[in-house]
């Protein structure tokens, strides 16, 4: 048996791997799926101070506490940094990494270097997220209508800070991580291709492409699992 855990991205919470982790736990694994601080039906406690620091601190104290051992974080698109720095926290718990078409940063780098958006999130000063036409019109476009309204609802702004702010400085980039996973996603345009050869090169990872969208965890569950499983 396995221990999975599963960080979702900006906007999403842990809602988002229901599929993949009803697969994996058929296959006999230990699934966790948590929602980050003030994310998904976290949201109303949204508030100052959240960050990609404090969002991988909550997922290292879920590892001590939950008493996980050679556990295999997986990270898509925003939670790709989460679990960068969850590793660098708690590295004797962890036994593989896996970047589901994930951000990968360097210390000082900014999502907006990277990922280019059709349209400007509405921002405030705790949170950020689509509009309700770019979200309706472009995420989860490839998803049938009815899984589309599905993840639509349940769609949040994430904090500010945890998708904004400069990578925080870090030693993840230091160190040889035994076993990691890059997988892309053709279909999608964040994040860019040459930013997840970054990590793959720099981590000596190993490749694997789907051709999907950006949530290949709703999109094309079975394939993900195959992936997570292998």
């Amino acid at each position: 048996m396995a221990t999975y855990v599963l960080i979702h991205g900006a906007y999403q919470g842990g809602w988002i791997w229901k599929p993949v982790a009803t697969r994996l736990r058929a296959a006999g694994h230990l699934v966790l799926t948590p929602t980050l601080d003030g994310c998904g039906e976290r949201s109303p406690l949204v508030r100052p101070g959240i960050t990609v620091g404090t969002h991988a601190r909550e997922i290292a104290q879920l590892l001590f506490y939950e008493d996980l051992h050679d556990a295999i974080l997986a990270g898509t698109s925003a939670g790709g940094m989460v679990i960068q720095k969850a590793a660098e926290a708690a590295r004797d718990r962890v036994a593989r990494l896996a970047f589901v078409d994930a951000l990968a940063l360097m210390p000082g780098e900014k999502v907006d270097d990277i990922v280019k958006r059709p349209a400007p999130n509405d921002t405030n000063e705790l949170t950020t997220g689509p509009t309700r036409s770019d979200a309706e019109r472009r995420l989860f476009r490839d998803l049938d209508p009815t899984l589309r309204a599905w993840a639509l609802a349940r769609v949040t702004p994430h904090p500010v800070a945890a998708l904004l702010a400069p990578m925080e400085p870090t030693t993840f980039w230091d160190q040889a991580w035994p076993s990691v996973t890059v997988i892309r996603c053709r279909q999608a345009a964040n994040p860019p291709e040459h930013h997840q050869r970054r990590t793959a090169e720099r981590l000596k990872a190993v490749w694997h492409e789907l051709d999907t969208g950006h949530y290949p965890m709703l999109s094309e569950p079975e394939a993900l699992t195959e992936l997570l499983l292998a």
